[in-house]
Parts: structure tokens; sequence; C-alpha cells
């Protein structure tokens, strides 16, 4: 399975370095949404290269979209592939089913309330030290399904295709019209 991650790319860092998109952030990690570095550290990835880009940008939201936007760290933000190996199990918190057998309720995974998404994964990793990860759908649009990969899931990835991100790059394009965010000329 391919999924993609956007994130600060550092070229001369390895795949699993600091800045190289194997990098599990561990140690920026504890406001995101699944977010328990005490516990896991967690890579977040999208099934759909526009959730990733829109992901990054979306704070954005009410401005214009510049090239210095494009940059993180003083790092560019890039685009990378990242081939998962479909044997590793994720939970799919997108299944009624397993939504149900987890006791939770779906405006459980939508909140923006980090308290409860963070304890829900934390709770979802411990009781299922098989899950490599979580399936789950963006709150920018429900048809884009997301992954949170545990770092416990390293082994089982690999990294392809890997572009620093521009302002007339398509996908940055269809993200920021999604978002209805202009480009600046």
């Amino acid at each position: 399975m391919i999924l993609f991650r956007c994130l600060a790319w550092d070229k001369a860092a390895s795949p699993r370095a600091r800045g190289g998109p194997l990098w599990f952030p561990r140690m920026l990690q504890g406001n995101g949404r699944h977010d328990n570095p005490e516990v896991y550290g967690c890579l977040y990835v999208s099934v759909e290269p526009v959730s990733a880009v829109a992901e990054q940008i979306q704070r954005l939201a009410g401005t214009s979209l510049e090239p210095a936007d494009l940059v993180r760290r003083g790092l560019p933000l890039a685009l990378a592939a990242v081939d998962f190996d479909e044997s590793g199990e994720l939970v799919d918190l997108d299944d009624p089913g397993v939504l149900v057998g987890e006791g939770l309720r779906p405006s459980q995974i939508a909140t923006n309330d980090r308290s409860v998404t963070q304890a829900g994964a934390a709770e979802i990793h411990a009781r299922h030290p098989e899950a490599l990860g979580l399936r789950w759908w963006s709150t920018i649009e429900a048809l884009w399904p997301n992954v949170t990969l545990f770092d416990r899931a390293e082994e089982l990835l690999s990294v392809g295709d890997v572009h620093p991100l521009e302002l007339g790059d398509g996908i940055v394009v269809e993200a920021a019209e999604y978002l209805g965010i202009p480009m600046s000329t």
C-alpha cells in the first residue's frame, strides 16, 4: 500500500534519520491527534496525496499561499511516497464494527479535543499489540483516509519518490483550492 507523507525534508538525511521521510519525530510530538510520545512515536500519512498536503497548509485558511509557506524549520516541505507492507494490521476507525468493538463513537474520532483522541489512540495501542497503526478519516474531507502509524511499524516501511513542493505543483494547487486558499502571485 502506498501512503503519502508531507514533511519538512532534509535531502541529506537518510530515510530513517531526523528530516527523513521515515523518521518518527517522537521528540517533537505531543500536540498531534494521536500523539503519545511517552508510549510511542507516530507517523502521520495519508492514502490520498492531496490530504497529506492539505493537512500541512490548512492553517493558512483566510490568507494566501506563498513560497515561504512551503518551508518548515528551514527545510522545504516535500511529499514522500511511503510503501507500507500490507501484511501489517491497521485498526480501521472508519469501520462501524470496529468502533463498536472499541467502545468508540464517531465524534470521539473526529473531535479536535486532543485529550480525547490521544487517550483513545493510547488505549488502542495497548489493547492491540499487533496493530501497526490507525486508519481514520481526515477532518478536512471525510473521503480522504489518513493513517497514523505507530513506531512499531517502522520495519515494514520503505520510501519511494520524495519531491520538494512548489506553488505550481498540481497537488499543492489542488489542496489550496480545496481549502479556499489563494496562491500569491
